[in-house]
């Protein structure tokens, strides 16, 4: 079998799990293991397997003093986008945004520099057996050019199961007290919420990091962007 990655140049990003297939067509996830002895499969285990870049959540697991590194979740609609924020261990809605393309990823950059974000958790649709959806591979694709603007900045991407979190965002507000109109505006904030705070309930395990291909971009995911000096004065 060769080894060889030609098709990636047509992809601006990796992610773990859906790159096996993009690169190696022929392949399933569940067919192509990624600790198997083959020599092709070992160098692709070493190209997506990034433990430098772990999430934020996973950080605060190994090492409870670890400060910075705030976290914005994303619920990605066909119209309306929720965003939540989370500094530290509390997680609140943020706002609804209806906007697209590119102009949907410039306010979400401005957001992320506005409240000091280094990571952005966006949710991925799956179906209640664990499959993914014919909206899954759009969020994937919104994901992976994001991604690329997100790398420039030292900025990660993750994305992580959505599956339920409308549900749990309408039953929170409804035990809030909130009204049928305040939580028809405000669902899609609260679904970030929910996807947030299963991210953090799980110490980011199961995410996917999604990997811009180029290798510059890369090594800046790797340093991260500049320290913040209100957590590490100098």
């Amino acid at each position: 079998m060769s080894c060889s990655l030609s098709n990636s140049n047509q992809l601006p990003f990796f992610s773990k799990r859906v790159s096996t297939n993009l690169l190696f067509p022929n392949f399933t996830t569940s067919s192509l293991q990624l600790d198997s002895d083959k020599p092709c499969r070992r160098r692709l285990r070493a190209l997506l397997s990034i433990p430098e870049i772990p999430p934020n959540a996973l950080r605060r697991k190994n090492d409870p003093l670890w400060r910075g590194g705030f976290s914005l979740g994303v619920d990605l609609g066909l119209s309306r986008s929720g965003v939540a924020l989370s500094k530290g261990f509390t997680v609140r809605p943020l706002t609804v945004l209806e906007l697209r393309g590119q102009k949907l990823e410039l306010r979400l950059l401005e957001i992320a520099e506005n409240e000091e974000v280094d990571e952005f958790i966006i949710g991925l649709p799956k179906s209640w057996d664990g499959k993914e959806t014919p909206q899954s591979n759009k969020v994937r694709s919104v994901a992976g050019r994001f991604a690329v603007l997100a790398a420039h900045r030292g900025w990660r991407v993750y994305l992580q199961d959505e599956h339920g979190t409308s549900t749990e965002a309408t039953n929170r507000m409804i035990d809030m007290g909130l009204n049928k109109s305040t939580r028809q505006k405000k669902v899609d904030a609260y679904a970030a919420v929910m996807v947030l705070e299963r991210y953090f309930s799980t110490f980011g395990e199961g995410t996917e990091l999604v990997l811009p291909k180029q290798s510059d971009l890369q090594e800046k995911l790797r340093r991260g962007p500049p320290a913040d000096i209100d957590f590490y004065p100098e």
